[in-house]
């Protein structure tokens, strides 16, 4: 499906739906897929102007910035959705991967999460098979249902995403690797490809011939990982992990993390100094220029107002 984003900024060109393209690259592309976390329409912006193809919505991020929360289950679909909404749609030519959690209960609410995911822009989105009072796959006392209720999760999404007619590309995720072990992570992923997933997702791999290895048994179905630094998994570069076997790698903590220390470090600052010691060149139009400023003088000019034209 061709669209035009005209309004939206993007008046120049056409493009194929994010779901679509995304579906697309997992398909027919050899490249591994550099997904960065973003946690806020600022940090989404921020990658969308170094030029990644795709970016990542991260569950961990949203509860902290949106709610102020640990990743502990605070979050609801209507928090993820309406940001996950927002982020997906300051350049709906970028797929946006996000975290939607459990699926947020049975399978018809699963199946409504996938209906507005799919409705608010989103290109994939991963479900996973802890219970509903979920927690950080890297941290530990982590609980999972049965694969059975995990299937039944999947199989839902699935058949949400083919009644409408989406190529929202449903991720499967387990955290069993650490409740259960391997060979549990691995039949349960095999479940879920089987009841239609698109991407199979094990969480907190340890080694490289644990990734090898998992990579290699669920083929042909492309494998994402999860690049938590200091969590449970290795730190690898896109080339390792596509040399390991994986199609997509995501850096959750890609934003949050230094955003932490350089607004900290600005804060503590000014109680200190009373001075902020900001770069003369982080000027309002240069913050303003990231966040859009030059597309919407161009919406307004091409309506005929001049009403940015001093800016």
């Amino acid at each position: 499906m061709v669209q035009s984003d005209s309004t939206n900024g993007h008046s120049a060109r056409s493009s194929t739906h994010a779901a679509t393209k995304l579906r697309r690259t997992l398909t027919e592309s050899d490249n591994i897929i550099v997904a960065p976390g973003v946690y806020d329409g600022f940090s989404a912006r921020i990658a969308q102007e170094v030029g990644f193809d795709c970016i990542y919505m991260t569950g961990a991020g949203t509860c902290a910035s949106r709610l102020g929360q640990p990743d502990l289950g605070f979050a609801s679909l209507n928090d993820m959705r309406q940001h996950a909404e927002m982020i997906a749609n300051l350049d709906p030519t970028i797929p946006l991967i996000a975290d939607a959690d459990t699926g947020y209960g049975g399978p018809n609410m699963v199946a409504r999460t996938v209906a507005q995911y799919h409705r608010s822009g989103v290109a994939g989105l991963h479900i996973e098979d802890q219970i509903l009072t979920k927690r950080c796959g890297h941290l530990g006392g982590k609980a999972v249902v049965d694969v059975e209720t995990f299937t039944q999760r999947i199989g839902a999404a699935v058949q949400a995403r083919n009644r409408l007619g989406s190529d929202l590309v449903i991720i499967a995720r387990t955290d069993a690797l650490q409740t259960h072990g391997l060979e549990e992570a691995i039949h349960r992923i095999d479940a879920a490809v089987a009841a239609g997933a698109d991407v199979a997702f094990v969480e907190g791999i340890t080694t490289a011939e644990e990734a090898r290895d998992v990579c290699q048994r669920l083929a042909p179905a492309p494998v994402l990982v999860n690049m938590v630094e200091h969590g449970a998994t290795p730190s690898w570069t896109p080339a390792e992990a596509k040399d390991l076997g994986f199609k997509i790698i995501i850096f959750p903590f890609a934003s949050i993390a230094p955003a932490y220390g350089a607004i900290r470090d600005v804060f503590v600052r000014i109680k200190k100094s009373g001075n902020t010691g900001l770069d003369k060149e982080f000027t309002p139009k240069k913050l303003f220029t990231i966040v859009g400023l030059e597309e919407a003088i161009e919406v307004d000019a091409q309506a005929g107002g001049s009403l940015y034209s001093k800016v």
